[in-house]
Order: C-alpha cells, then sequence, then structure tokens
C-alpha cells in the first residue's frame, strides 16, 4: 500500500500528521509520534504573548543595565531571572528535528505583528522543515470590520514569507463572511498551505458558582463536518496544500478528509485521548479500507468526493440543504 503524500512542497511517508498539541513539548513526545508512525509533528505553539513577554523583559533588563555603565545595552539579566519559553522552544525544535526522520513543523500563534517573522526566521535557522501561523483571533470588538479582519491575517502572512524561505501554512478558523474569498486570497499571498479549521474557546457558564468555566475540550467525530465540506470545496480551486483539523477520532475520519480532497489529515485530539501509539491504529484503518475497496496509492483516494471544479457550488449546497430538510420532515422519528 503506497501511503506517501505532499504537503507544502515536502514529501510526506503518510497523510497522517500530528497537529500542536502538549504531545510534541518534548523531543521524547515528537520521537513517540515519529515511531508510531505519523508523517510529520507540527510542535506545540509557541505564542505571541510569550514573545512580547520576553521582548519586555529584554527591554526592563537594559534599562536596568543603563544605570550601572555606559556599554550596557548589550546587558541581560543572569539566565535564571528571565523566561526562556522562546528560547526553550527553539532549543526544543532544533533537537526534535534532529531526533526523527520526519518533518518537524514549527507553530506561531498570535493575532499581531510583534516579532512572529523574526521568531519564524529563528524557527526556520533551528531545523524547521515549515511554519504553522495559527492566528487564533475571534474579533470581539463591534468596531472592527471584517475587511480589517482578514487584511491581519494577510498582513501576517507577508510578513512571515518576506522572513523566511521554508514552506508557510496558515491556519483559519471558519468564520469569515466569505471563507472561499479568504482562502483564495491567501493563496494568491503565497500561502503554500491552508490549515482547517481551528477551534476557539467556548466558556461555558456554571448557574451554581455564578462562573464562566473556561476549559479546552478535545474534538469530536460530530465536528468533521464543516471543515469536511470546506476542504471539497477548494480542492482544485487553490494551489495551496489542504490540511484538514478537527474531529478526527478513527480511520473513518481519516478516510473522510482524504475523499473530500485533503492533502494531509492533522489530529490531537485522538492522539491525547488514545496516546501516540493511536496514529498506528488509525494508519492501519486506512489501509485496510483501501484493500477493502481495491485501492493501492493515497492519489486514488484524493478528492474523489470533492465538489467537481466548474460547478455551481452554491446552488449545489442549497439544494443538498433543502433535500435534507425534505428527508429530516418526512422522518417518523416517533412520538414526542
Amino acid at each position: 500500500m503506497e501511503l506517501s503524500t505532499r504537503y507544502l512542497g515536502l514529501t510526506l511517508r503518510n497523510p497522517l500528521v500530528a497537529a500542536a498539541s502538549p504531545l510534541s513539548q518534548t523531543v521524547d513526545g515528537v520521537r513517540r509520534l515519529a515511531d508510531a508512525g505519523v508523517g510529520a509533528v507540527v510542535l506545540y505553539s509557541l505564542f505571541e504573548e510569550q514573545l512580547r513577554r520576553e521582548a519586555e523583559q529584554n527591554a526592563r533588563a537594559a534599562e536596568a543595565g543603563t544605570e550601572s555603565f555606559a556599554e550596557s545595552l548589550s546587558y541581560f539579566p543572569h539566565a535564571a531571572d528571565v523566561d526562556h519559553g522562546p528560547r526553550r522552544y527553539l532549543s526544543l525544535l532544533e533537537r526534535a528535528a534532529g531526533a526523527v526522520s520526519v518533518p518537524v513543523i514549527g507553530s506561531l500563534n498570535g493575532i499581531t505583528p510583534g516579532s512572529w517573522a523574526r521568531y519564524a526566521r529563528s524557527m526556520q535557522d533551528s531545523g524547521a522543515a515549515a511554519i504553522e501561523l495559527n492566528i487564533y483571533y475571534l474579533p470581539a470588538d463591534p468596531q472592527i470590520c471584517g475587511r480589517g479582519v482578514e487584511q491581519r491575517h494577510l498582513d501576517i502572512l507577508a510578513w512571515v514569507k518576506d522572513a523566511v524561505t521554508v514552506p508557510v501554512a496558515v491556519k483559519l478558523s471558519p468564520y469569515f463572511s466569505a471563507t472561499g474569498e479568504m482562502a483564495r486570497r491567501l493563496d494568491e499571498a503565497g500561502a503554500d498551505g491552508l490549515v482547517l479549521f481551528n477551534r476557539f474557546l467556548q466558556p461555558d457558564i456554571d448557574p451554581e458558582t455564578l462562573k464562566v468555566v473556561r476549559t479546552v475540550s478535545l474534538s469530536t467525530a460530530a465536528e468533521i463536518r464543516l471543515p469536511l465540506t470546506w476542504i471539497a470545496l477548494l480542492r482544485g480551486r487553490v494551489g495551496a496544500s489542504l490540511a484538514a483539523t478537527t474531529g478526527v477520532e478513527s480511520a473513518a475520519e481519516l478516510t473522510k478528509y482524504l475523499l473530500a480532497g485533503a492533502d494531509v489529515v492533522m489530529t490531537a485530539s485522538a492522539l491525547l485521548r488514545h496516546g501516540p501509539e493511536h496514529a498506528a491504529v488509525l494508519l492501519d484503518g486506512l489501509c485496510e479500507w483501501m484493500r477493502r475497496k481495491g485501492y493501492a496509492t493515497i492519489e486514488e483516494v484524493r478528492g474523489l468526493l470533492a465538489i467537481p471544479v466548474g460547478a455551481d457550488e452554491t446552488s449545489r449546497e442549497r439544494w443538498d440543504y433543502v433535500n435534507a430538510l425534505s428527508e429530516a420532515n418526512s422522518t417518523d422519528y416517533g412520538p414526542w
């Protein structure tokens, strides 16, 4: 069975990619993921807030040093006095990239210009095979217009693309007024890949304690349909690689995403829930399905159920919607 595929111009041994998660916070964790069979590993995200904190600490250190001696513009405090989050990250990236044979992709998470470009270049220099820009931005201010949100994504992409030569993917949320146009604009702006989709934190409310409950929940297979739809719609309409993420629990979801047209399928929740070794279970299930259906390569599978280029996507989606509602209305759900 031939599972090799291409993503971001990289050749991967298979289309299953370990998404950014706590599993990749150590070299041993990255090695376990690679040993389990994934085609690539996205390192856990380096957050903009960490970069900002480091910059503020360095600025305070430089200012404090000017009171001591004139040459103190290059002064920094003792290593024990600063947060080494970004430096630890780059060190881990370098060691992880050298420890496994699969590509290791660096991940930057943020919403403002900050030091994205500089740290993206540092990731490249530390051995990252590619950079994933996780633009986690919920425009809660009602004064912010949609075009402004879109331009922010394009600006961040441009800054990073100018700083690195390795491929750059953009991880998007699904909440644009015209997701297809946003994907096309990012594609035209030079995005090497699009990762669909990011999941926003959705707080709950505890009516007994009268508190907001903020927890990160793992995705379930029920969440696959939105990214599945957009993968099928975008296949063949953008030149960027398409990475599917969210809702991968079993080999069934992996297979569905490939049929829709994904170049790779990312998962974090399933690997966190069942352990890194679950990657082998997903891949074995994919191979078994391919054998049963008579497919020998991933290329024979990819995009079989994507919406054909040239089709009227809007009319098709509307038709499917009306038919689905008609069937639901005629279904006997039993006594109410």
